[in-house]
């Protein structure tokens, strides 16, 4: 197919009654699969039989340009203009170049600008008419399907690049036979219909003749996947090409385009492990040349096939993303931070360069990307006060756009990692807000989840705890999964435990003992045991016996204390096991490093709030972080440290 004449075709169907047959044929095989179905198709043997007819008046009035002419083209060949022996296209004054056509087609918004445009042609090359429909696709598709089903399929300029694309489909380069076969996907044609029938056909044959190139049969396969989904199969035979390649010889856009087609075709990946470690193994070697959207898109799809054992290319690919943070898309960064949440990753360059980034475009960003970078904080303990108060204000600016899982995403990282922004008041005055307008519409998981985080950092919501005490949300919460388990009760009797014990002007409902737990979910890690061990030693240097502490503690208070020291009135030890007489009891609270921010001092939000109630308890809480007593490495140097911190009154008298 080497010219499309539109201004003929628009002669024609006007002038004579065989090009109406044909338009109306044609407009029969063109159903949307969106919209109703209109009559059944007419013969696809029968509209041929109409075309050789009078071919050469119908297939775009060639006999009107016969200084080009149709050459069969190799598929491997670029569908490319033909002239003739004595005049090339470009001498003749109707003919447009392709780079200002294409220009002025991507400046086209609708597709009554792009049809008017065509109209004002006389020739075009095939190259042209698929960039055409490809824009036409770009303009007129949303997430709902295609905005204007009759203006778009009913009209005459789309028919005729629709009929040439059908008829003439093997004269067709791979590229554009393809190219063409998704664009009209993206149209919602139908998949039945005469002109997909002859793409599907033609791109078949080529695949069983080898003729299709690893790019190409990543396209089919992404056509054949919206089609019929991945119980193809034809994509069976294309899987079995494509792991008869070299991977070490396919560029970066192939080996993205391969891992996209299996992450939609077999997920988890089993079936194609050897490919999948061949293609790990080659991307290793070249992920210092991957775009943006490339690192991107392998980054997804390893975290969709689950590839946890390719540990070098996730660290390769993610220490190659830092450069990239300025110029990832909103999808691509999120994609980028579900690989580094996925697989445990941890890497302060890109940390460093999201301080840079963030701040600055916040404004500009999608709530999902601004809620996946605070998840991503969240979960790896990283407390960046650039990011925190920037999402503190764009939260304040344009709170409605966050959906009720977003703000909770944004909101909890504050409370987990203890945090308050310079713009705190205006902060929880807009949640408040937000709060009261759109209570029901929060998952009762998500909102207690956020009402925690809360209470984490001193915002107490009492205008809302009533409604979470309440049987009828407490039913809700149980329905819904993970149900009523051990870490949702524990939220639970800690908000419980708070009004108790920090608002005691709150009168209304309270929590029942039956969903408060004994003690507070603990992580285990959340205890360093090489450096409790440390200080147990350093204690039994002081008080001489073991029996002048315990370790471990739990207290009626849901509270799990590390190390507990008796004191009576006089202010001497007791024995750990002895009830009577106990005037004061002291806990120390041995944290490590992972009670804090990730290279930070900043103690975690639910060691802080334990630390405040224990003290509201009546305990006499002394910190032992790990940064005081890191370089102290004997018993004896411990030893006087503890002295100096649990009894600073008789320090310097000596042990």
């Amino acid at each position: 197919m080497a010219l499309v004449s539109l201004k003929s075709i628009r002669v024609c169907s006007a002038g004579t009654p065989a090009s109406r047959q044909v338009l109306l044929a044609l407009s029969r095989s063109l159903r949307s699969v969106g919209g109703q179905r209109k009559p059944p198709n007419p013969s696809a043997v029968a509209m041929r039989e109409l075309c050789s007819r009078d071919k050469t008046r119908y297939m775009f009035c060639r006999q009107n340009h016969v200084q080009l002419r149709i050459q069969a083209l190799s598929v491997n060949d670029t569908v490319q203009l033909c002239g003739d022996t004595r005049s090339g296209p470009k001498a003749d004054s109707r003919w447009m170049d392709e780079q200002v056509f294409f220009r002025k087609l991507n400046s086209l918004s609708t597709s009554k600008e792009i049809f008017k445009f065509l109209s004002s042609l006389e020739v075009m090359s095939d190259i042209m008419a698929l960039g055409a429909l490809q824009r036409i696709s770009e303009v007129e598709v949303d997430a709902d399907g295609l905005k204007n089903p009759e203006e778009v399929l009913e009209n005459e300029v789309f028919k005729a690049l629709c009929f040439q694309f059908e008829f003439e489909a093997s004269k067709l380069s791979n590229a554009g036979l393809l190219n063409a076969l998704q664009a009209l996907i993206k149209l919602r044609i139908d998949p039945e219909s005469t002109l997909m029938a002859s793409l599907l056909s033609e791109s078949e044959e080529r695949l069983a003749t080898r003729q299709l190139a690893v790019e190409q049969l990543c396209s089919l396969a992404e056509s054949l996947l919206e089609l019929e989904g991945p119980s193809c199969a034809t994509l069976g035979q294309i899987m079995n090409h494509i792991q008869e390649e070299d991977t070490e010889n396919w560029t970066p856009r192939e080996m993205t385009m391969v891992y996209k087609m299996l992450q939609a075709t077999v997920r988890e990946g089993e079936q194609y492990h050897d490919l999948l470690n061949r293609m790990n193994s080659a991307t290793l070697a070249i992920a210092d040349q991957l775009s943006p959207n490339f690192t991107s898109m392998i980054l997804n799809s390893l975290v969709v096939l689950q590839q946890t054992r390719a540990v070098s290319l996730v660290i390769a690919l993610c220490k190659h993303s830092v450069k990239h943070v300025p110029y990832f898309t909103d999808d691509e960064l999120v994609n980028v931070l579900d690989a580094f949440l996925c697989f445990g990753h941890r890497e302060q360059s890109f940390t460093d360069a999201l301080e840079t980034h963030v701040p600055k475009s916040i404004s500009t960003m999608h709530p999902e990307t601004v809620s996946k970078v605070m998840q991503y904080c969240c979960q790896k303990t990283i407390l960046s006060k650039p990011i925190f108060d920037a999402v503190a204000e764009c939260f304040i600016s344009v709170a409605d756009r966050f959906t009720t899982s977003q703000i909770a995403e944004c909101i909890v990282p504050f409370g987990t990692l203890n945090y308050l922004p310079p713009s705190a008041s205006s902060l929880f005055r807009k949640l408040e807000t937000v709060l009261h307008t759109r209570f029901s519409q929060f998952q009762p998981h998500t909102l207690l989840n956020l009402l925690h985080s809360c209470v984490l950092i001193q915002r107490y919501p009492v205008n809302f705890l009533p409604k979470i005490f309440s049987p009828y949300f407490l039913q809700h919460l149980q329905a819904q999964p993970p149900g009523l388990d051990r870490f949702v009760a524990s939220q639970l009797t800690r908000l419980f435990l708070t009004v108790t014990l920090e608002c005691p002007f709150y009168e209304g409902p309270k929590l029942l003992p039956k969903y408060q737990v004994k003690a507070f979910l603990t992580p285990h890690c959340s205890l360093d045991f090489h450096l409790l061990k440390r200080v147990k030693a350093g204690l039994l240097y002081l008080l001489k016996k073991r029996i002048y502490f315990a370790s471990e503690v739990s207290t009626p208070y849901f509270y799990i204390v590390d190390i507990e020291i008796k004191l009576d009135e006089e202010g001497f030890v007791l024995p750990a096991a002895q009830c009577e007489e106990v005037h004061r009891r002291i806990a120390l609270c041995v944290d490590g490093r992972n009670r804090f921010c990730i290279n930070s001092h900043n103690l975690l939000g639910e060691e802080a709030i334990k630390q405040r109630h224990l003290q509201l308890l009546g305990y006499k809480v002394v910190q032992v972080p790990f940064f005081e007593i890191e370089s102290l490495n004997t018993s004896r140097k411990m030893a006087e440290y503890l002295h100096k911190k649990i009894f600073p009154r008789t320090y310097g008298l000596g042990c």
